[in-house]
């Protein structure tokens, strides 16, 4: 199954991982890792996946130049100036800037699906016909299309997506026009979309022609493009890690979503139905962990001994390390080399915990 030559496939892998501290560090983060136990790094896996139907020649990676090495280790085979290095992350729109800019500069008919590097697949087959259908229909059409997931719970991690027709769409599987776009209300919203039964989750993955893309992000992020101004005579040319340098070095930190997805009238939406999730925090790891005990308790790896414990998650990269656990209900335990983190299983309190932490070189710890 392969697409033809104008199908590209953009991955976003810039991020700083934070979220899986402290696994995840700024040296190597999450999408370096091999989290969720597949044998394989999530940035790997995620190559892997999109070569099947997209001529690797036309695979691109951006990160950031801090990972330029790291990549070009888990990815030998990316071509070299497949490799786009940011000076540090803005977020998904400068990022996606960059990329649209660089493939229209290569092929004015580009249509490109763009990813995110870490995220869990299910079924593979029904992925590769879903993004293959949502590039066909985004090659011929004016659309910025995202695939839509039926949530699982009211998880205000994730985009909310209201497509025209409301609970009728659920029953559909083929493009529909958005009627609404929210990135990540607070948890009461959050709840009172999942209880209308009108919203899909967005999946953070995108299909669209480089020119759409190009004339919405011109018309709804001018501060960013405007940055980029001259690209067409530099890219590909030995100055383009220069001008890439000074673009970011003003460039405001902002997502995809916020920029131009939630207010865009080319919004389109596809229903998923491969089996998808967004592997972004611990929590979202006990979620769809597959070896809990009768007591809901995960135990990712090390050796084990535990009791009367519920709902826990114990991650230990010392496998011959014996983790002995009583009383503890809904929590997590994290065992590295340098740091044992025992807190709420919750995202949440989490983040406000990692966030509120005071150390020397707090960076390494992250």
């Amino acid at each position: 199954m392969m697409s033809n030559t104008n199908y590209y496939c953009v991955i976003m892998a810039g991020g700083a991982g934070t979220r899986f501290w402290p696994i995840s560090r700024t040296a190597r983060p999450k999408q370096f890792l091999d989290i969720a136990g597949t044998g394989k790094t999530f940035l790997r896996y995620t190559y892997e996946r999109f070569a099947k139907i997209i001529p690797p020649e036309n695979i691109i990676v951006v990160t950031t130049e801090r990972y330029y090495d790291l990549t070009r280790e888990q990815l030998p085979e990316l071509l070299p100036e497949n490799l786009l290095a940011e000076p540090y992350g803005r977020d998904t729109a400068p990022c996606i800037v960059y990329a649209t800019y660089s493939l229209l500069k290569r092929n004015p008919d580009a249509t490109m699906v763009v990813s995110p590097a870490d995220h869990l697949i299910m079924d593979e087959d029904r992925f590769r016909t879903t993004i293959l259908d949502a590039l066909d229909y985004a090659s011929r059409t004016d659309v910025l299309m995202t695939l839509g997931i039926r949530p699982a719970k009211p998880d205000s991690n994730y985009g909310y997506i209201q497509a025209v027709g409301g609970k009728a769409a659920f029953e559909k599987d083929e493009p529909m026009p958005v009627k609404t776009f929210t990135e990540k209300p607070d948890p009461a919203l959050a709840k009172v979309f999942f209880d209308s039964g009108e919203f899909f989750w967005n999946a953070g993955i995108f299909a669209w022609n480089a020119r759409t893309i190009k004339q919405e992000l011109e018309k709804y992020l001018p501060e960013v493009t405007r940055l980029f101004s001259g690209w067409e005579n530099v890219f590909g040319t030995p100055v383009e890690k220069e001008f890439i340098s000074r673009a970011y070095s003003d460039c405001i930190r902002i997502s995809i979503d916020y920029g131009v997805m939630e207010k865009t009238d080319c919004a389109w939406i596809y229903p998923a139905r491969f089996g998808w999730a967004d592997i972004g925090n611990w929590e979202a790891l006990y979620s769809h962990y597959e070896g809990k005990d009768n007591h809901g308790n995960a135990f990712v790896s090390g050796e084990k001994l535990s009791d009367g414990n519920s709902d826990l998650l114990v991650y230990s990269k010392n496998n011959g390390k014996l983790m002995a656990i009583k009383g503890l209900h809904n929590y997590m335990v994290i065992d590295t080399d340098d740091v044992l983190l025992v807190c709420p299983k919750d995202n949440r309190e989490f983040k406000d915990f990692i966030a509120g932490i005071a150390m020397p070189d707090y960076e390494d710890f992250r």
